[in-house]
C-alpha cells in the first residue's frame, strides 16, 4: 500500500533528520512533497506503523484542502491589494483618509489568514520541537512574526492614524479659494468620495470633474482617481486633451515648499512602505520554504 500510495507516509523534516539526507533524496521535487524517488519509496516501505501516522480521513483531507485554498486565495487578494495601492496608486492615495474598501479587504484578509493559518499549522506541526528545531518550523515562525507586525501596524493605522487623516480631509473643502492654488497634498483632499468634490491636476492646472458622469465617486474608467496629478496618465489616454480641457478649471497646482508633514502623516507613510517591505519578505520566506 505504501508503494502504491507514497503520500500516506506523511514524511516531514523529522524523517529527513532521521536519515541525514536532503528532501531531494526521497522526493522528485527538491523542495520535498509529492512523488517519491525509488529511495523514497524504499524508505517509506520500511516505516513501522508507529513511525508513520494513520492516513488522514477524507473529512480531514477536505478541511485541510479548504483551509489551504482559502489561505492561498486570501494571500493573493490581500498582497495584490497592497502592491496595487503602493506601487500604482501610491500611499498618497490614502493620505487624506483610509478608503473604506481597502480597510474592509485588509481586515477580512487578516482574519481569514489567521483562521486558516491556525488550521494548517494544527495539521502540520505536531510538536514544539518541530516548530523550533526544523527548517519548516523556523520559517513558519518568521512568517507568523511578519504577519503579526502587519496586523499590529494595520490596527494602529485604522484606530489612531485613520481618524486623523479623515478629519484633515473633511476640513479640505475650505482650503481652495475661487481660482486659488493647491499643493499636491491639499489636492488629495478632493477625491470625489463621500460627497467631496472630485478635482485632479493636468499640466499644472486643477480641473473639477465632480459633475461628470465619467468620474463617479472620483474614479474615471476604474483606473484614474481624483485628488491626484494625472498629467502622465491622461497624456496616454485614448481620447484627446479636449475632454479634460472641457471640464471647469478651478485652480493651479503648486509645489509643496518646505512645509513639514504632521507626525501622523509621516508615521502613516512609514508604516505603508514598511508593510510593502514585509510583503516582499513573506514572499521570500515562501520561496525559501519551497525551493531553497
Amino acid at each position: 500500500m505504501l508503494y502504491c500510495h507514497p503520500l500516506a507516509a506523511h514524511a516531514t523534516e523529522a524523517y529527513a533528520k532521521q536519515t541525514g539526507k536532503a528532501c531531494a533524496a526521497c522526493h522528485l521535487d527538491p523542495g520535498g512533497g509529492g512523488e517519491l524517488t525509488a529511495a523514497g519509496k524504499e524508505f517509506a516501505a520500511t516505516l513501522s506503523a508507529k513511525a508513520a501516522p494513520d492516513q488522514a480521513s477524507p473529512v480531514t483531507k477536505g478541511i485541510r484542502f479548504v483551509a489551504g485554498y482559502l489561505h492561498l486565495l486570501t494571500a493573493i487578494l490581500w498582497f495584490g491589494t497592497i502592491l496595487y495601492v503602493h506601487l500604482v496608486l501610491k500611499p498618497a492615495y490614502a493620505a487624506g483618509g483610509l478608503p473604506r474598501g481597502e480597510v474592509r479587504v485588509g481586515v477580512l484578509s487578516m482574519a481569514v489568514m489567521a483562521l486558516t493559518g491556525a488550521v494548517l499549522t494544527w495539521f502540520r506541526v505536531d510538536s514544539l520541537d518541530t516548530l523550533l528545531h526544523t527548517r519548516f518550523g523556523i520559517l513558519l515562525l518568521v512568517k507568523v512574526s511578519l504577519y503579526l507586525v502587519m496586523v499590529l501596524t494595520a490596527a494602529y493605522v485604522v484606530a489612531v492614524i485613520g481618524p486623523k487623516l479623515k478629519a484633515k480631509k473633511r476640513s479640505g473643502d475650505a482650503d481652495l479659494p475661487a481660482g486659488g492654488e493647491l499643493s499636491a497634498e491639499q489636492l488629495a483632499s478632493y477625491d470625489g468620495k463621500e460627497g467631496r468634490p472630485a478635482y485632479f491636476a493636468y499640466h499644472g492646472k486643477i480641473y473639477d470633474a465632480t459633475a461628470s458622469r465619467l468620474w463617479k465617486q472620483g474614479a474615471h474608467m476604474g483606473r484614474h482617481n481624483a485628488g491626484m496629478d494625472l498629467t502622465q496618465a491622461l497624456d496616454l489616454a485614448p481620447h484627446g486633451e479636449d475632454k479634460v480641457l472641457g471640464l471647469p478649471e478651478v485652480g493651479t497646482l503648486v509645489a509643496e515648499g518646505e512645509r513639514k508633514a504632521p507626525l501622523h502623516e509621516r508615521v502613516f507613510f512609514f508604516m505603508a512602505y514598511m508593510n510593502l517591505t514585509i510583503v516582499f519578505l513573506i514572499v521570500l520566506v515562501l520561496a525559501l520554504w519551497r525551493w531553497w
